[in-house]
């Protein structure tokens, strides 16, 4: 297989010899942002609902596995007869919320890809105001709500927080916004989670062992084998290497591949560049379920997709965890 196209192979000699002077020039920034982080925690009166609210959060800017973890989660307690359902914050759509996410009505312009991703396999509303968001789904008979995501907006009250931490690339170089990739401090983040779960394989950070809390082990599986024949990949997510390193394990023969932002909205631009390469290769074109969700509706049939979902090495570990929570929850 020849090397990816576009894929992250690393810095040319130029960039690697300018990223110090750049990192020197951001540090300023990364302080001001880590101020503002502070002050916004320190002000903040956090609003509590009756019903509990579980939190699947991160300390970096993603990449880490929430969203399928957010997934895995909202399934167990189902299984316990209990409805759960996520609330995002519907990041990239229209629509401010509170709204329950339908998807045969929504698109990804209005409640953001990570919600309606995960509308299609169980309950799922966004709102940008997270503390309005719980109370609306309290009112509608939601009996757990899945923060997906949220660990750094205090406006909401937790009963129980996860930080996923993804094993392959912990914290990036250990720096702050906009230096590095930490949304806070290590420390901080996880002094006030309750609970780690590591992605993937690799050993326990340092910081997470350091902390004391409890760490479960979970990992991304493709739900089937890769699609026969060539294929040329992307996608528009935290760690694009990750999607491609799991269609390679599942014996995925691809010829190219091609990374884009988090959350790319994909234009006619980028899939006729994509088909240039897939008619190149005599390739059909695959991507992940989170960008399939992104692409034109006319343009989804064409593009095959490889779903992954998250799966706990121990899901009785968790169940430990989530249980004391739900005493006081009527099914």
């Amino acid at each position: 297989m020849k090397a990816p196209y576009f894929w992250s192979a690393g810095l040319d000699p130029s960039a690697r010899e300018s990223a110090p002077v750049l990192r020197a020039l951001l540090t300023p920034l990364s302080w001001l942002y880590l101020w503002g982080f502070k002050r916004k925690l320190a002000r903040a009166v956090p609003e509590r609902v009756s019903v509990p609210v579980i939190c699947i959060g991160n300390v970096t800017t993603g990449g880490t596995g929430k969203t399928p973890v957010a997934e895995a989660i909202r399934a167990q307690i189902n299984a316990r007869g209990i409805r759960a359902a996520t609330l995002s914050r519907g990041h990239g759509g229209r629509e401010p919320g509170p709204l329950k996410v339908d998807p045969a009505r929504h698109t990804f312009r209005d409640v953001g890809d990570e919600a309606l991703l995960l509308a299609a396999t169980g309950e799922a509303w966004i709102s940008r105001d997270r503390a309005r968001g719980a109370c609306a789904m309290q009112a509608a008979g939601v009996g757990a709500v899945l923060l997906d995501d949220g660990h750094q907006n205090p406006s909401l009250a937790k009963d129980f927080t996860f930080v996923v931490i993804d094993a392959g690339a912990p914290f990036g170089n250990g720096h702050v916004l906009p230096k590095g990739p930490l949304r806070e401090p290590v420390s901080s983040g996880l002094a006030r989670a309750d609970a780690v779960i590591l992605m993937g394989e690799g050993p326990v950070p340092a910081a997470a062992l350091q902390s004391g809390k409890p760490v479960l082990r979970a990992r991304l599986e493709a739900t089937g084998p890769a699609p026969s024949g060539p294929l040329v990949a992307f996608a528009g997510i935290g760690r694009p290497e990750k999607f491609l390193d799991s269609l390679k394990a599942s014996g995925g023969d691809i010829r190219d591949a091609v990374p884009y932002a988090d959350h790319h909205p994909y234009t006619a631009a980028d899939l006729n560049f994509l088909r240039s390469l897939a008619r190149r290769d005599a390739a059909r074109l695959i991507t992940t379920s989170k960008d399939h969700v992104r692409l034109p509706p006319d343009t989804q049939p064409e593009v095959l997709v490889f779903p992954v979902r998250a799966v706990f090495e121990s899901a009785q570990a968790l169940d430990a965890l989530l249980a004391p929570l739900f005493k006081r929850v009527v099914p």
